[in-house]
Order: structure tokens, then sequence, then C-alpha cells
């Protein structure tokens, strides 16, 4: 009888053990991505975690859906989502930690949830508090553009074409040393021409990704425009991609002055130098 009850004993205190114990990994912050298409994106591991988390955050400015709905999202993740802004996820990031504290939170962002530095600060500020983070992954533009046939791994650095110089990289950096230029619309955002004249030297694949204000989505050809205005030759042939990895994804080869799509999100890629194959692929594209 003794040995049955230490025995029983032991087990309600392991039971014991193992609901604190998952109780305790619960708590935390979850960064969940939604793939790029719409809500039917997200993955099962995604999903499970967002029917696990008591607060539901979605951000929508480093990135869009195709397909934004959040009441058809709302219906499918059964729960309540709360939009969360630039200044919730960068300047308030300690009261969205704070919460995963308490309670499981997740945060929902489109394409792959450390694409953007904005996310990994999150994840850096929330290990020094001593939350937990957990990061499932999706599909991101980074990957998608093979879609065109181009090799991933021939591709430069990447950039962003911004809608004003306040956007443009740098313009912080300027900001904080009190050395901004005279002319800091020449000096900085420039950067982005620069930045596929030094990939182009190396024979690399550029890819520009396009600025996204709020509502307000850069396309394709705004991008081209500004290109052409740093010194882009008109008549140069670019990729523009529309509305990658959904149903409705657009990919169009011509020249810089002629370019145009209409599904959004778009980004640009001007090629380095093309293996055979990849001439091949493209030529599935061609205009």
């Amino acid at each position: 009888m003794f040995t049955i009850a230490v025995l029983l004993l032991s087990h309600n205190i392991y039971n014991n053990y193992l609901k604190v114990l998952i109780k305790k990994e619960r708590m935390a912050l979850y960064l969940i991505g939604l793939g790029l298409g719409d809500e039917r994106d997200i993955t099962l591991k995604g999903l499970d975690a967002v029917k696990r988390c008591k607060k539901v955050y979605l951000e929508l400015y480093t990135s869009q859906l195709h397909t934004k709905n959040i009441p058809r999202m709302e219906k499918l993740f059964g729960k309540k989502i709360q939009l969360a802004s630039r200044e919730t996820v960068e300047e308030d990031a300690s009261l969205l930690i704070q919460e995963a504290k308490k309670q499981d939170v997740a945060l929902l962002i489109v394409g792959s949830p450390l694409s953007a530095t904005t996310h990994m600060e999150l994840v850096l500020q929330a290990r020094k508090k001593k939350v937990p983070v957990y990061v499932i992954e999706n599909a991101s533009v980074l990957t998608a553009v093979g879609i065109t046939g181009l090799f991933l791994y021939k591709f430069g650095r990447v950039t962003t074409i911004p809608f004003d110089k306040k956007n443009a990289p740098g313009y912080e950096l300027y900001q904080d040393i009190r050395k901004k230029p005279a002319s800091f619309e020449n000096a900085a955002i420039i950067t982005p021409y620069e930045t596929y004249l030094e990939n182009k030297e190396q024979g690399l694949h550029t890819l520009f990704l396009l600025d996204i204000q709020g509502e307000k989505m850069m396309s394709a050809q705004q991008g081209c425009e500004y290109l052409i205005k740093q010194g882009l030759p008109k008549t140069t042939k670019v990729i523009a991609c529309a509305a990658l990895g959904s149903m409705q994804q657009g990919i169009q080869i011509a020249e810089a002055q002629k370019i145009k799509l209409s599904h959004f999100p778009q980004c640009l890629i001007l090629p380095g130098t093309l293996n055979f194959k990849e001439e091949e692929a493209l030529a599935l594209y061609q205009q």
C-alpha cells in the first residue's frame, strides 16, 4: 500500500509539474508568417498557434497581402484580430512584450516573420525580458521571385525604393550624426540605384522592394520612373512582379519605360549576368 501511495503521489506531482511547465511555455510571443496571397496561406502550425493565443495582432505596414480581408481572416482563425501600427511594434514594443508575459500573444506578419529587421528587434527585446518567442515561417517575396526563373543564389543586396526621402536608406543616420548633406535628395535617396550598380558589377541580380505607406503601395511603374530619374536607361529590360504567391500573380518583362501591372503588391528585378537556363525561363514571360 505504501508503494502504491508513493507512486500515486509521484504521479500527481509529475502531472502538476507538467501543467506548470506547459502553462509557462504557452505564455509566449508568437511571430507567425501569413505568406503572400490571402488568409488561407497560413500554415497549419501557424493556425494552431493563432487558436492558442489570447491576443492576436496583425501588422500590415512592412508588407500587404494581395487579398486583405480581416473579417474573413477572423472567421477562419476563430479570433478577433487587432491591427498593430508601426508604433505598436516599434515604439511600444515593450507593451506587446509585457502582454506576452501574462498570456499568449500572436503577431501576424505578411510573408516571412523575420524578413524585416523590425521584427528581429522585437525578438531581441522579448528575449531580454525573458519572454519566450516562437517564429513560425511562411513564404516570402525573397523566395517567391524564384518563379521568374532567376536563380536565387545569384541575387545580390536587396534594396527598397521609397516614396520620399524620409524612408530612404541612411536618412535616420544623417539625422542622428547631424551630417545631413546639403543635397540629401542626391546623397541618400539615390542609394537603391547605387545598390543596383554595385550588384551589376558582380553580375548579380537586384531585387527592388517597393515602398508601402498605409493603404498606398508603390507600383512597378513608379519604381521604374524613379530608377530612370537616377540614370537607368529607359530601354533597359526589367522584370516586374505583381501579387506573387496569389492566383492573380503577374510577371512582366519589358523596357523600364513600358512597365505596367495592375495587381499589388509589386516589386522590380534588374537582372545581372544570366545563365542559359535563366534565359530560357525568362523567355516564357517575354513580350
